[in-house]
């Protein structure tokens, strides 16, 4: 089955600087101290106004990002902030981004100022190594954050992977798919003691969803919406090292904005389908492909196993993962 992501004219991407004071002149600063690869990017962007700098005399008050406690005390002492606007069509991915980061990282580390990203609700570093933009674009760079989320109501028993068949109240969602106009990836359902195989699970489906869309968007710039199939292959070169196993997963679309309590507690159950008539594809389930017999954890782990195995063929009829995997 098809599924249809529609591509919209421009998308627009923010960063923040909250700061004490603006020492400096934001006009003869942006963009022409932006160093590095991006400058002659910046300058062109500036001079198109598809990207803007606003100054504005007031402390930046964060709404839903979710930011550590020392994050939120540096922003307490500041008094005023910067936002740095990027706004350009799909094609334009993902160097006009990396364009707009490269001048609030610039601003940043000028003003000793606090750089956030509101898509992902997170700072990102600006001192030492991390100070200027790559010159590369990996998604591992930042652009991403992940939602993770428990049922406050799961009884779930002690951490053994013999037991996590019972427990389901895991639930960890992307957070900066939509800046490269992707839905959101979710996987829903799986043992909370899986959290971190879940992630590097979603981590490893978004680096091939990104790089497969700005490959499209690039050999079709002026299309409106494109198609992709619910079923996708992971290759070993889609893992983070460049190696690891080959399953399949299946996409679900979801409507992340509409949810229904699925069991007791605050976790909301995502709705599955996009609202109706919108067209609008919000967020897509991640999991085991059909015709998979095991758990929801059961495929998980098999993804996760030794580097040196392979997903045999969907279509096996044991849930144990170890008879899952083949040399």
């Amino acid at each position: 089955m098809k599924i249809t992501l529609p591509l919209p004219r421009t998308l627009t991407s923010l960063f923040v600087i909250a700061m004490e004071h603006l020492q400096l002149d934001l006009g003869s600063f942006v963009p022409w101290r932006v160093g590095g690869p991006y400058k002659r990017a910046a300058i062109s962007a500036m001079a198109g106004r598809s990207l803007t700098v606003t100054h504005h005399a007031a402390p930046w008050k964060p709404v839903g990002p979710a930011l550590t406690d020392d994050d939120r005390r540096r922003l307490r002492r500041t008094k005023q902030h910067i936002v740095v606007s990027a706004t350009a069509p799909p094609h334009k991915l993902p160097v006009n981004v990396q364009a707009a980061r490269a001048v609030a990282r610039a601003l940043a580390h000028e003003c000793d100022g606090v750089l956030i990203d509101p898509l992902i609700g997170s700072t990102i570093l600006t001192c030492g190594r991390c100070a200027a933009e790559p010159p590369g674009f990996s998604l591992g760079d930042d652009w991403l954050a992940w939602d993770v989320q428990v049922h406050d109501a799961a009884t779930c028993p002690p951490w053994d992977p013999a037991d996590t068949a019972v427990c389901d109240c895991l639930r960890v969602t992307s957070r900066g798919l939509r800046r490269f106009a992707l839905p959101e990836i979710t996987l829903d359902g799986a043992a909370c003691a899986h959290n971190l195989c879940a992630t590097n699970l979603l981590r490893t489906v978004a680096h091939r969803l990104v790089t497969d869309h700005l490959a499209h968007v690039a050999t079709h710039p002026h299309a409106t919406e494109r198609q992709i199939d619910d079923f996708l292959r992971i290759q070993p070169s889609d893992q983070p090292d460049g190696t690891g196993l080959s399953f399949g997963v299946q996409l679900t679309p979801y409507d992340a904005d509409l949810g229904e309590l699925g069991r007791t507690g605050s976790i909301r159950r995502l709705k599955v389908g996009p609202a109706p008539g919108t067209g609008q594809i919000t967020c897509l389930k991640v999991g085991p492909p059909s015709g998979f017999t095991g758990s929801l954890n059961d495929w998980l782990c098999a993804t996760q196993a030794t580097h040196n195995a392979t997903l045999t063929e969907i279509g096996c009829h044991t849930p144990d993962p170890a008879q899952v995997l083949a040399a």
